[in-house]
C-alpha cells in the first residue's frame, strides 16, 4: 500500500468517525421566558425539559432562559422568528402586536369565570383555530399554559372603579388592556416586565396587574401597599416554536417532543392554581401589602365598567372569534 493510498483511507475513516459524532451531537432546543423559575410557567418549562430530555435519551438538550436572561419581552418574538432562539412560551397578548388580534380575545376582562371556562377555549376548536393562524408567521402552536386569574395592586385601596383615576398602570402591550385601564379612568403604561419591579419603586408607574405568582416571585410586595382580588382576567401562555424548525426535526423525535409537552401541559395547568393560592398566602404572610377583597357590590361595578371592552374591541379582535368564546363560556355581556 502507498503512502497515497494509505492517506486517503485514513482521511475517510476520520470522515466517517467524524459523521457518526455529528449525527450523535444532541438537538438544541433553546427554551427562553421572561418569569422566573418559582413560577407556573417556570417549573413548567423546567418540567418539559426533563421530560424531552428523558424521553429521546439524550438526542434532544433543552436550554431554558428563565427571567428574561435570554431575550426580553419585546425582544422574543423575533428572536423566534430569526430562529435566534426555538421555542418561547409568551402571554397570548403578544400576538397581537405580531399581527394576529384574534388572540387578544383573551385579554378581554370578565370573559372568564374560572379555569373549566378557560379550558373551554383552549382546549377545544378555538384554541385549536388560533393556533393555525400563527403558522403563516413561521410560528407553530404546541400548547396552551395556564398563569392564572389576574389581581389588581397599586399604593392606594383599589376597590372600584373610581379609585383607578388617574392611576399609572403597567400593562402588557394590548390594546385591549390599554382599553381596560382607560375604561376604569387609569392610564395604561406598556413596560416589560423586567422593568416593572424598578419602574414600581421609583413612581415611574402606580401600579400594575398580575396573577398573584408573578407579584410575589417578582417581590413587587415590596414596593405596592394594596392588592385587590379583581380577578377580571387572565394571563395565559402559548408555548410555541419556530415552525422551520420543528418541522425539520425527525418524525420521531416530533412525536416524542410532543408528549412532553402534553404532559408539561397537565402539570403547569394542575399546578397553576395552587402556586396563585400560595403566592397570595406569602404575600398576606409578608405584612406589606395589604389584601383587598372586593364585595359583590364592588365586584358588579369593576364587571359593569369594563364589559363595555368588549364591544369596543369587536373589530379589532374580531366579532366572530367573541361570539365564539362566548358559545362556548356562556358569557353573557
Amino acid at each position: 500500500m502507498n503512502y497515497r493510498t494509505a492517506l486517503g483511507i485514513a482521511a475517510s475513516v476520520l470522515l466517517s468517525f467524524a459523521g457518526v459524532v455529528s449525527a450523535q451531537q444532541p438537538i438544541v432546543i433553546k427554551f427562553s421566558h421572561v418569569v422566573a423559575v418559582d413560577t407556573p410557567k417556570g417549573k413548567a418549562a423546567e418540567y418539559f425539559k426533563k421530560l424531552a430530555e428523558e424521553r429521546t435519551k439524550g438526542r434532544v438538550k433543552v436550554e431554558v432562559y428563565p427571567n428574561s436572561s435570554l431575550f426580553k419581552d419585546g425582544e422574543e418574538m423575533e428572536a423566534l422568528q430569526l430562529g435566534s432562539v426555538q421555542m418561547l412560551a409568551p402571554s397570548v397578548a403578544k400576538f397581537g402586536p405580531l399581527g394576529v388580534r384574534e388572540f387578544e380575545v383573551f385579554d378581554l376582562p370578565y370573559i372568564f369565570d374560572d379555569y373549566a371556562d378557560l379550558h373551554k377555549v383552549t382546549q377545544g376548536p378555538v384554541g385549536a383555530m388560533l393556533f393555525k393562524k400563527l403558522e403563516s408567521k413561521g410560528i407553530v402552536g404546541l400548547a396552551y399554559w395556564d398563569n392564572g386569574f389576574k389581581v389588581m395592586s397599586a399604593n392606594k385601596p383599589i376597590r372600584v372603579p373610581a379609585d383607578y383615576k388617574g392611576l399609572k398602570m403597567r400593562i402588557q402591550s394590548s390594546k385591549v388592556l390599554g382599553d381596560e385601564m382607560k375604561a376604569l379612568g387609569a392610564i395604561p403604561q406598556v413596560m416589560a416586565f423586567s422593568e416593572v419591579y424598578q419602574a414600581l419603586q421609583t413612581g415611574v408607574v402606580d401600579g400594575t396587574e398580575n396573577p398573584p405568582s408573578n407579584f410575589y416571585t417578582q417581590k413587587m410586595q415590596e414596593v405596592q401597599k394594596y392588592l385587590a382580588l379583581t380577578d377580571h382576567g387572565v394571563i395565559e401562555y402559548a408555548v410555541i416554536v419556530n415552525k422551520k424548525f420543528w418541522d425539520g426535526l425527525p418524525a420521531d423525535i416530533r412525536t416524542i417532543l410532543d408528549g412532553a409537552m402534553k404532559d408539561a401541559t397537565k402539570f403547569a395547568n394542575d399546578i397553576a392554581q395552587k402556586e396563585n393560592d400560595d403566592a397570595l398566602e406569602a404575600v398576606k404572610k409578608s405584612g406589606k401589602t395589604e389584601i383587598l377583597t372586593l364585595t359583590a357590590d364592588q365586584k358588579a361595578a369593576m364587571k359593569k365598567a369594563l364589559v363595555v371592552v368588549h364591544k369596543e374591541n369587536e373589530s379589532r379582535v374580531g366579532k366572530d372569534i367573541i361570539d365564539e368564546v362566548y358559545k362556548e363560556t356562556g358569557f353573557k355581556p
